[in-house]
């Protein structure tokens, strides 16, 4: 089966978050199933100066505007097609953000771009070779399957994952003109969403199946909570809608191997982690002492509960642990964890910024990751915490409640707890389950019960590419 995968950011080229690994790591997880991915990117300045002897398989003279090549090049194991079109793409700042921080203004004609070229690819126009299935990612890529729908391309079916729903694309009836889409397209089974244009929306109405990274997150956006205004059109389409679960490139994550991993360990030498704890309180400024490590890797953000762990960073330190911090975000909650720093030294570290290899050093050093979000798709930080033996502690939501197993009485008991979850979503909430980890910890037998119990869980793409690869199939068997 032949496969085109469309998608804003794909990992290792362009990463903003969780989007960027599943786009890089699904694609070579189906190979074991039979299926060919080609991967359809912008080419971003991150992009093309990493990418080697690309050849060009494909030109659009007027790209919604706009001269356009298609490249084809092989990288890290992906077969990638990566939308060469200099005025949508070669510029400042991040693939959807300028360099102050703001939306480029022009994002609803640089990503219809990327979809109308990932439909004339669907169509047949990349020579030798055409698609049984087009798999679109979140708004940036939602506009495929309404091409698809009004422009006169063969009948391929088409999935739709949601990565955030929160983020919709949706933008003012005036760009409708722009989009190159006949009158009928803006409608209510079309890109219409209260008299203005919805790329998710449309994306919604026209692919054959929707997909999201959690079944738990499945059920949320069909409520108001969580639904953010979409939860009537994906009701409409429950019939059409499951939730596969993400999972992690256990080769890149393993700490047995990891290159940035000072100590490298297994769950029966657990014992080898505390070089790493050490480097950790070195890099962090910490006191170098037993108490345990609470560590958060977040962009910081309120989605992400950031403002719930500066409230409560005082006392976590009261109640005898130390507390570390890596992420960007909002300026006044990263005013905030500084200020926590300043006010704990040796007790509270805080590094503002993006370091990946730090990120896997913390996971394989530090005793807990906390993540508080007040919503979560699927998250991927938890996923590394289990497989680096870093108890997650995580609020009961989406994917967070899917794949961590709370540590209750019974769960101990029948040794298959892998984690702490909390409800409410709250500082008292969170606090609670910083006393229950704390108290765990003072039992190294508990404490060590549960690392391993965690080290045991299946995080790789195996079972989630499997079932991705039968919605495929039963897509495709049914000619849809």
């Amino acid at each position: 089966m032949k496969v085109l995968s469309v998608s804003s950011e794909v990992f290792p080229l362009i990463k903003t978050g969780g989007l960027a690994d599943v786009s890089g790591a699904l694609p070579i997880a189906l190979n074991a199933f039979g299926i060919e991915t080609k991967t359809l990117l912008p080419g971003y300045p991150a992009v093309m100066k990493v990418i080697r002897d690309p050849v060009i398989r494909l030109e659009f003279p007027d790209l919604l505007g706009e001269r356009a090549t298609v490249l084809e090049v092989q990288h890290e194991g992906l077969d990638l097609l990566v939308l060469d079109a200099p005025a949508y793409y070669d510029r400042p700042g991040g693939p959807y953000l300028d360099p102050l921080g703001k939306d480029f203004p022009d994002n609803w004609r640089r990503f219809a771009a990327l979809s109308l070229a990932a439909s004339e690819i669907a169509a047949g126009l990349l020579p030798g070779w055409q698609p049984d299935l087009v798999h679109t990612h979140d708004w940036q890529a939602a506009l495929t399957s309404v091409y698809m729908r009004y422009y006169p391309t063969p009948e391929l079916p088409s999935v739709l994952t949601i990565h955030n729903i929160a983020f919709q694309g949706q933008f003012g009836r005036e760009i409708f003109p722009g989009l190159q889409l006949p009158d009928h397209a803006f409608a209510l089974d079309g890109i219409e969403y209260y008299g203005t244009i919805g790329f998710l929306k449309g994306g919604l109405q026209t692919a054959h199946a929707v997909t999201t990274v959690s079944p738990s997150y499945a059920d949320e956006i069909l409520t108001a909570e969580f639904g953010m205004g979409l939860e009537g059109v994906i009701a409409s389409r429950i019939d059409n809608l499951s939730g596969i679960v993400n999972g992690i490139d256990t080769d890149i994550w393993n700490p047995a191997t990891d290159p940035v991993v000072h100590t490298h360990y297994g769950p029966t030498t657990l014992k080898n982690r505390e070089e790493n704890r050490r480097s950790i309180a070195e890099f962090f400024h910490l006191d170098n002492d037993d108490a345990p490590i609470f560590c958060v890797i977040s962009r910081l953000t309120w989605q992400k509960g950031m403002d719930l762990v500066a409230n409560v960073a005082d006392e976590i330190v009261a109640m005898g642990g130390k507390l570390v911090v890596l992420g960007s975000g909002e300026a006044a909650l990263e005013g905030a964890l500084l200020a926590s720093a300043t006010r704990h030294p040796g007790r509270i570290g805080v590094s503002i910024g993006y370091n990946e290899p730090m990120s896997h050093l913390m996971q394989a050093g530090c005793d807990a990751i906390i993540i508080p979000s007040r919503f979560e798709p699927c998250g991927l930080t938890q996923l590394y915490g289990l497989r680096y033996g870093c108890v997650p502690i995580v609020a009961r939501t989406g994917g967070l409640n899917d794949t961590v197993i709370d540590a209750n009485h019974a769960a101990l008991a029948a040794k298959v707890a892998t984690g702490i979850q909390f409800a409410p979503i709250t500082e008292a909430g969170m606090l609670q389950a910083i006393r229950r980890a704390m108290h765990l910890y003072a039992d190294r037998k508990l404490w060590t019960q549960l690392q391993k119990q965690g080290m045991k869980s299946d995080v790789s793409w195996e079972k989630s590419a499997e079932r991705y690869a039968a919605l495929y199939s039963s897509l495709v068997s049914k000619g849809m």
